[in-house]
């Protein structure tokens, strides 16, 4: 006897596996998002690369902008893969305070202005120096002594810009010098010296004189060891 045929049913449709969410455990490193630390901590590898001279200054105001643009620490990673880890120690490690360091450290605060317009502008003696200063002079002049100066950092960086007017920098004569910039019509001179001293601060002049001048240079007789150690007593160190 033939059984009665039963009418089939529709398969039901399969469910959808429910996406994993890889967890923070087994997310691979450079995945992971930066934090504001991580940026922090790889701007000062490349802080210390530029005094040690393994960067050029384009090269480092480059991938300064990058470090800052970073979403993942994948993305800091390559930035500093051919460069030493800040103070030779392991990355993040904060170099410890040389003997030039005539007060502690703080972070970068605001960027100093020296404004010159037919007029004059003079920052010397004893004063704490930032790390970045922008110098403009414009029919007039512009004078920055670092002779007497404190270096809260190792890395001071100045942008100088003269348009027929004169920037003239000072430094004591046995700090590193360094810089780069052009002259059209005019004279942009650097006169770069190296210090004997690993630990001596570094001085970077950046910019470009339209028919004027931009001059840095050590001056002779002036010595930070001179100074250390009635700064430090001054400073109650």
């Amino acid at each position: 006897m033939d059984l009665e045929k039963q009418p089939q049913q529709p398969a039901a449709p399969a469910t959808p596996p429910a996406a994993r969410v890889p967890s923070a455990e087994f997310a691979p490193a450079d995945s992971l998002r930066a934090s504001d630390a991580d940026r922090d901590r790889t701007a000062d590898i490349l802080r210390e690369a530029l005094a040690e001279g393994r960067l050029t200054a384009d090269e480092h105001a480059e991938r300064v902008d990058l470090v800052y643009r970073a979403k993942t620490v994948g993305e800091l990673q390559p930035l500093v893969r051919d460069l030493p880890a800040a103070g030779g120690g392991p990355a993040g490690a904060r170099p410890a305070s040389g003997p030039y360091a005539y007060g502690p450290e703080v972070p970068d605060g605001p960027t100093d202005n020296l404004v010159a317009v037919f007029s004059s502008a003079v920052r010397k003696g004893r004063w704490r120096v930032g790390a970045r200063t922008n110098a403009f002079s414009l029919f007039g002049s512009v004078e920055i002594d670092l002779t007497e100066a404190l270096f809260g950092q190792r890395l001071t960086v100045i942008n100088a810009t003269s348009i027929f007017g004169s920037v003239e920098i000072r430094v004591p004569q046995n700090v590193t010098l360094r810089g780069t910039g052009s002259g059209v019509l005019g004279s942009f001179e650097i006169r770069a010296a190296e210090s004997d001293d690993p630990e001596a601060p570094v001085v970077v002049v950046n910019g470009y004189a339209v028919l004027g001048s931009v001059e840095a240079k050590p001056k002779k007789g002036k010595f930070v060891a001179d100074l250390q150690r009635r700064l430090r007593k001054h400073l109650g160190y």
